[in-house]
């Protein structure tokens, strides 16, 4: 599913990752853990294809069979909407949109028909214990609410992996348990395949692996 090697980054002359190695198998779920500053979040936004890693003769990146140095800007952007999601601590939705709506936008985004957009969220909807909430706007959403929402905006299109950043750091202990859970239901039901930079020692301890990052390395 995801094969990395050789992953380096420079912000300027300073060296955030250093040569990091990576496999990750279809249906896993693999946290990532490590102090502040380690380069987690570096590494899980050039998985995710939001930032680039440094043009090296050995660095290499594959997600779902595809080499993602090879793609175009615009092409690369295509990938992302189709073959993954993400979840962010903050949930990031839209505060104008209901929730139906704020599900809907990346299948939108992909020329995915309204009637099909629409079927599809109400199913995750459902799946998801939020098929009474779908006209509620964030607002009117609790934290929990609000990150399933993001979850199902994560799902809309079937990614091949979904990448998150501190999912539950902003929810309280009950809403960040039922989260935590949600993913391997989900990993149940759709074979999804998570990569998940975590504080949060409860969560990183289910996960199939744990990767510790140190100084921009897993150790």
């Amino acid at each position: 599913m995801i094969k990395a090697t050789g992953i380096h980054k420079h912000y300027g002359d300073l060296h955030v990752l250093k040569g990091v190695d990576l496999h990750i198998k279809q249906g896993e779920i693999v946290s990532i853990v490590g102090a502040s500053g380690a380069g987690k979040t570096t590494l899980l936004q050039i998985l995710g294809t939001l930032d680039h890693f440094d043009p090296m003769p050995d660095a290499t990146l594959e997600i779902n069979q595809t080499n993602i140095a090879s793609l175009s800007r615009k092409m690369l952007a295509r990938f992302r909407n189709q073959h993954i999601g993400f979840i962010f601590q903050f949930h990031q939705l839209l505060p104008e949109f209901t929730a139906l709506e704020n599900i809907c936008i990346p299948a939108f985004i992909a020329k995915t028909s309204k009637t099909e957009a629409e079927t599809r969220a109400r199913e995750l909807l459902h799946f998801l214990g939020l098929s009474q909430r779908e006209d509620h706007k964030p607002a009117e959403l609790s934290g929990g609410e609000q990150q399933r929402v993001a979850v199902a905006r994560a799902l809309i299109n079937n990614p091949a992996v979904i990448f998150a950043d501190e999912p539950s750091g902003n929810l309280d202990s009950e809403s960040a348990e039922s989260l935590h859970n949600l993913f391997f239901e989900l990993r149940e039901q759709f074979n999804q395949t998570f990569v998940i930079v975590t504080h949060n020692n409860e969560l990183a301890n289910m996960a199939d692996r744990k990767l510790t990052m140190v100084d921009g390395r897993i150790v």
